[in-house]
């Protein structure tokens, strides 16, 4: 266990890492992209060259239009109240990095960026952490003290159980979350099936799908014969690496289960952003905003 004062100094360091990102990547974008519950009516005002017909106060302008010779029309707001709630697998699979970082450091740090976008917004943040049961809920809340808090929850909170359980997890968060969210899912989804609970939870909130990987989980190393330990359940197997039918049917079942991820998140309508523990994080997560945002304009 780390001491606080170096726990201290780690979340500092990261967070002084990603508010630069944060605000060359993402200024702008994050508001656009990720809107409010609706509209609030604000007041009626005159009305003005291109202003929509549709919003004119037909009420208002009989009673004094006909004294001013005006039209009138209703003003709205945006309303912004949104939470956004982080849901991070920390199962022991999770712990493994093969170079620099692990999958729940990398995890970690995206969160940083999301959950330090959200505060510049002025939105609600929370975070939801699960293993093979839910291991921690903090509901959504404003402010830099409260996001700094939840990042060392995602570096430091020791799991209790294990195995990895999606559903569940998804489960529980649409229980806890009576308003429509925005809601990051960070897992390796080394998980059983989870396709309904993704479906409904997709339909109540803004789910966005964020895959950890590392690439020592995708080949077998030519190495001879290797004990390997299942970091979910503690079994260990024993591998002829060295046999290439071995590593090709390896990389065969990583292959199609990456497949039928990509195959679920689509049939749930979720977006998805894959992270890599050997690569930089920035341009998926800059293509993510980027196509929201194409995406955003053609509906309006």
């Amino acid at each position: 266990m780390e001491e606080p004062k170096e726990i201290l100094r780690r979340i500092r360091r990261l967070e002084l890492r990603t508010r630069a990102r944060v605000e060359a990547a993402f200024t702008g974008q994050y508001r656009s992209i990720f809107k409010g519950r609706g509209m609030n009516f604000e007041e009626v005002r005159e009305y003005q060259p291109g202003d929509e017909v549709r919003s004119i106060e037909w009420n208002v302008t009989a009673r004094l239009g006909e004294v001013r010779g005006e039209a009138y029309v209703k003003k709205f707001t945006e309303e912004r109240e949104l939470s956004v709630l982080l849901v991070v697998d920390i199962s022991r699979s999770g712990d493994y990095g093969s170079l620099d970082r692990s999958k729940r450091e990398l995890a970690a740090e995206v969160a940083c960026v999301i959950a330090f976008s959200a505060i510049r917004n002025n939105d609600r943040v929370g975070l939801l952490l699960f293993s093979g049961h839910v291991e921690l809920f903090v509901p959504p809340k404003r402010g830099r003290r409260h996001a700094l808090r939840i990042i060392r929850e995602i570096l430091f909170f020791e799991a209790k159980g294990r195995g990895t359980d999606v559903s569940g997890a998804l489960e529980r968060l649409n229980r806890l979350l009576h308003r429509r969210s925005v809601v990051f899912l960070f897992s390796d989804f080394q998980a059983p099936p989870f396709g309904r609970q993704l479906g409904l939870t997709a339909r109540r909130h803004d789910l966005v799908a964020l895959p950890l990987t590392d690439p020592r989980e995708e080949t077998l190393p030519d190495i001879g014969t290797v004990r390997l330990e299942d970091a979910e359940t503690g079994e260990l197997v024993e591998v002829a690496t060295s046999d290439a039918k071995v590593r090709r049917a390896f990389e065969t079942a990583v292959r199609e289960r990456a497949e039928a991820l990509g195959a679920t998140l689509r049939k749930a309508g979720v977006d998805r952003v894959s992270l890599r523990t050997d690569k930089d994080w920035l341009p998926a997560l800059q293509i993510f905003f980027k196509n929201r945002v194409l995406r955003a304009g053609a509906s309006v």
